[in-house]
């Protein structure tokens, strides 16, 4: 299976297979989102945009000749910046390959609501595979799926993993392990982590960033 960018994965676990609607915060999705492109970036080496030669992704191509072009900014401001829009264009790429559907519906006879129910259900699966190992194991997961684990820990996404109430307070203590033990909060020691610090460095810069922008947890609608 060819992995699909982290944005789109963080947002195939948010969105219910079935109804094709989100669930949880919009704003810690769509914080979420923004984070997952630049570590995306970040992963490739392109982050520092030391080189804006197009890596071949749109939407990290996008954000590659918009840090090229703009003054430097903070993390919390680059993830508010990108952010806006993101959700929409990461959708409309899923819809063209076929992974998600557009079911465009009408409410009160002129309001337009979309749901984007799965097509293809294996790049979700691939997701949850991955993750699921990564709980039950304590051998140190590879780079993309601690970042993975860290932005559902920061974005407060974990019920999307959908685990029984028995099992999500060890899944919660999983995934605080990975996002520490892999080096993301910087307390741990990274000599048997599989994590680049570099990479490390900017997962754990924007997971605080996304914290800060949510402030205080509390039940928040769904979406």
């Amino acid at each position: 299976m060819t992995s699909i960018a982290l944005a789109e994965e963080l947002l195939l676990l948010a969105y219910d297979d079935q109804t094709g609607k989100a669930t949880g915060s919009r704003i810690g999705l769509d914080l979420g989102m923004a984070a997952a492109v630049l570590v995306d970036l970040a992963l490739n080496g392109n982050l520092t945009v030391i080189d804006p030669t197009p890596v071949g992704d749109p939407i990290e191509d996008a954000v590659l000749a918009k840090a090229a072009a703009d003054d430097p900014h903070t993390p919390a401001q680059w993830l508010q910046r990108l952010r806006h829009g993101l959700r929409a264009r990461v959708l409309e790429d899923l819809v063209a390959r076929g992974v998600v559907r557009d079911v465009d519906e009408t409410q009160l006879e002129f309001i337009h609501v979309h749901r984007y129910p799965t097509t293809d259900h294996a790049y979700e699966a691939e997701i949850r595979k991955r993750l699921a190992e990564a709980l039950i194991t304590e051998a140190a997961p590879d780079e993309r799926t601690a970042a993975l684990a860290t932005l559902l820990i920061a974005t407060r996404m974990e019920p999307a993993l959908r685990l029984p109430p028995a099992e999500a307070a060890q899944a919660h203590h999983r995934l605080e392990q990975i996002a520490t033990g892999a080096g993301f909060s910087g307390g741990a020691d990274l000599e048997d982590s599989i994590v680049r610090p570099s990479v490390a460095l900017v997962v754990a810069t924007l997971a605080k960033a996304i914290q800060a922008a949510l402030g205080t947890p509390k039940s928040a609608p769904s979406v």
